[in-house]
C-alpha cells in the first residue's frame, strides 16, 4: 500500500480527494491536512510515500512546502493539485510525478495514482520468482518480499498495471506491480487455468459452475471470457463423470 497525505486549504476540495483516495486500492489515506504546518509535522513523525498538496495556500506556496519536505531528508512522490495550469511546468522543477487541474474527478485520480504505483514499485524493484520444488512464490509488493504457497493462491484478479492476488484465509489480497501474462507463466498449469482476460484461477477452488460463471464460493463469481471458453470446458469435460 501507498501510504498517502493530502493537503488543501479548502475543506470541500479535501474532502473530494479523500473520496477518490479511499476508493483506490492500493492508496492508504495516511491523513488529510488544511494548513502546511500540520503536514509538515506529521511527515516528520510518519512513514509517508505519496503526498497530494494543493499549490496556491496561505501558509505556504506548495512549492516551498515541497522543498521543505525535502531539506527534513524525507523524499515522498509528490502530486500537486491546482486550479491554476500556469503552475504545471513549475510543479516539475521539484521532480513532482504530476499535477492534477482543478476540478478533477475518479479517472483523473486513478491515472495519476496508477502512475504512483508504477514508480513505487519499481523504485523497490518488483518481482516475481519462478515456482520452487516446494510449491511457493515470492512476490515483491510494497517495502517487502513475501513468500506465499501456490495452494493459497484461490484467484488472481488483473487490474490495470497491477495484479490482485486472492489468498486463502487472508482478508486482502496481495497488490502487485505485474501483468497477467508474466505471472500466468510463472504458474502450473495443471493448477491454475485463465478463464477471462482478468483472471486466473486455482482450478482446485471452483465449487460450481453455473452457464457462464466459476462460482469458487458464496460471495465470488467469476466471468468465463469467450476467448477462453472452450479451452476450459474441455478441462471440464476430462473431469466429468456421468452423462
Amino acid at each position: 500500500m501507498i501510504k498517502c497525505l493530502i493537503i488543501d486549504d479548502e475543506p470541500l476540495a479535501l474532502q473530494q480527494l479523500e473520496g477518490y483516495i479511499k476508493k483506490i486500492p492500493y492508496l492508504e489515506l495516511a491523513a488529510s491536512c488544511q494548513s502546511v504546518s500540520e503536514a509538515l509535522g506529521i511527515i516528520k513523525t510518519d512513514s509517508i510515500d505519496a503526498v497530494f498538496t494543493d499549490i496556491n495556500m496561505p501558509d505556504m506556496n506548495g512549492l516551498d512546502f515541497v522543498r521543505a519536505i525535502h531539506d527534513t531528508g524525507e523524499n515522498p512522490l509528490i502530486v500537486f493539485t491546482t486550479a491554476y495550469s500556469e503552475y504545471a511546468v513549475e510543479s516539475f522543477t521539484v521532480d513532482a510525478v504530476d499535477y492534477l487541474l482543478k476540478p478533477f474527478g475518479q479517472e483523473d485520480v486513478e491515472r495519476v495514482a496508477a502512475k504512483l504505483f508504477k514508480i513505487y514499485e519499481q523504485s523497490n524493484v518488483a518481482a516475481v520468482s519462478s515456482v520452487d520444488e516446494d510449491d511457493t512464490l515470492f512476490l515483491k509488493t510494497e517495502h517487502k518480499i513475501v513468500r506465499i504457497d501456490i495452494k493459497d493462491i484461490r484467484y488472481i484478479e488483473g487490474m490495470s498495471e497491477y495484479l490482485k492476488i486472492h489468498l486463502e484465509g487472508h482478508p486482502k489480497p496481495l497488490i502487485v506491480l505485474l501483468s497477467m501474462k508474466k505471472l500466468e507463466e510463472r504458474l502450473p498449469t495443471p493448477i491454475f487455468m485463465r478463464i477471462h482476460r482478468s483472471y486466473i484461477i486455482n482450478l482446485k477452488k471452483i465449487q460450481e459452475v453455473n452457464k457462464n460463471r466459476v462460482i469458487l464460493d458464496a460471495d465470488t463469481y467469476l466471468p468465463i471470457g469467450d476467448l477462453y471458453r472452450q479451452t476450459f470446458m474441455n478441462y471440464l469435460e476430462t473431469k466429468f463423470i456421468g452423462k
